[in-house]
């Protein structure tokens, strides 16, 4: 994300708070996948995991980029 979307990203949250949920959401997914990625060894239940976290992570930063988008076309 750049440093245009990073501010209309702070901006939105203040006034949307489905954009601030999911980038709360994004926030926590990225701490867990850094905490299982440090890892050298990962079980099997922990692979799923991550494969889970980084698909969730994905499906909201797509939703979080489309919401951003609507709201530029809006003018906000």
């Amino acid at each position: 994300m750049d440093l245009k979307d990073r501010e209309l990203l702070e901006k939105v949250s203040k006034i949307d708070p489905e954009v601030k949920s999911l980038w709360d959401d994004h926030v926590i997914y990225e701490k867990k996948l850094q905490v299982l990625e440090a890892k050298p060894f990962l079980s099997p239940q922990e692979e799923l995991d991550l494969k889970s976290l980084k698909k969730q992570k994905l499906d909201g930063k797509t939703r979080l980029v489309a919401l951003l988008n609507k709201h530029k076309q809006t003018g906000v």
